[in-house]
């Protein structure tokens, strides 16, 4: 039986989405193409967790096929992600990312062979209206939003594997194994992915000074810290709800784009009434499910 999740447990997935809210705006600040960003960050979490590894001998550095074969979905994920933020903006890369929930209803019934909860598709199809409200009156950036709705399925499906594969693996090794596929992946489609998100610009793959800061948080903190750690409470919380949390993201990734580059990041008000729409399915969803679990007690 999984380990209930205690107050502390919410509180460090609360700090996780904020976390995982500042990688877009580090995709922006970067020079460097997409697809080099998504190479850079694989390459150095599997050295930086390959490292903690080896000196802290908790597991093998053999690679693990199923785990390596899931990284090639991570770094999907990533690579669309960071194409979204680049051809759209922050905020509606991060607004497609709440897609999530939906992607997560759907497919891990599927997965788990479990049936179908209509709690969870009816708050998807909530999210899916937040988003509809966001297409509506941000057309401009239709594309951006289709490659972040792509990215939060892929986000979704390598989230359900991850918890069954945090039965058999502890999530350092992982988060090792799924980075080595990640970044093997990322190298594959380096030059084809940056002519799709940047046609006729040059690819700059080499981070420039200024760069490395940000290259070496999004390693550092937002992957070998962040990944491994969402891992980790993924032995206390479903798919579903990890997701639905992780809706927060463009909240939080929402307003720091705005602090950070201001006017480029403003948008009509169909877009705050869509994110509005996004965060209050999230809050209503436990309360929901609070509610419907005193009725089957009292049934």
């Amino acid at each position: 039986m999984p380990e209930p999740p205690r107050p502390a447990d919410y509180f460090h997935l609360h700090l996780l989405v904020f976390i995982f809210g500042f990688t877009a705006i580090l995709g922006r600040l970067v020079s460097i193409s997409a697809p080099a960003l998504v190479v850079w960050r694989t390459g150095l979490a599997a050295a930086g967790m390959g490292l903690i590894l080896f000196f802290g001998k908790k597991s093998t550095l053999r690679p693990v096929v199923p785990l390596v074969l899931t990284g090639v979905l991570v770094a999907a994920h990533w690579l669309l992600f960071f194409g979204s933020a680049r051809v759209s903006n922050v905020s509606v890369c991060l607004a497609g990312l709440s897609t999530g929930t939906l992607w997560t209803a759907l497919l891990e019934p599927l997965l788990h062979r479990r049936r179908f909860s209509g709690l969870e598709v009816l708050l998807g199809l909530w999210v899916m209206a937040g988003l509809y409200l966001i297409f509506l009156f941000e057309f401009d950036h239709a594309f951006g939003l289709l490659l972040s709705v792509i990215s939060a399925g892929l986000s979704a499906l390598f989230s359900i594997l991850n918890v069954g594969f945090t039965r058999r693996f502890e999530p350092e090794q992982v988060t090792y194994n799924e980075m080595l596929g990640a970044v093997g992946f990322s190298v594959a489609v380096l030059g084809p992915l940056h002519g799709w998100l940047s046609p006729g610009e040059p690819l700059r793959f080499w981070p420039s000074a200024a760069d490395w800061l940000w290259v070496l948080l999004l390693a550092g903190v937002c992957t070998v810290y962040a990944y491994q750690a969402s891992v980790r409470l993924l032995r206390k919380f479903s798919a579903f709800t990890l997701n639905l949390t992780i809706n927060l993201e463009p909240v939080y990734g929402i307003v720091l784009a705005w602090l950070i580059f201001g006017q480029a990041e403003h948008m009509q008000p169909g877009f705050y009434a869509g994110a509005l729409l996004i965060l209050s399915a999230v809050v209503a969803y436990p309360l929901l499910k609070g509610r419907a679990a005193k009725r089957a007690v009292q049934a």
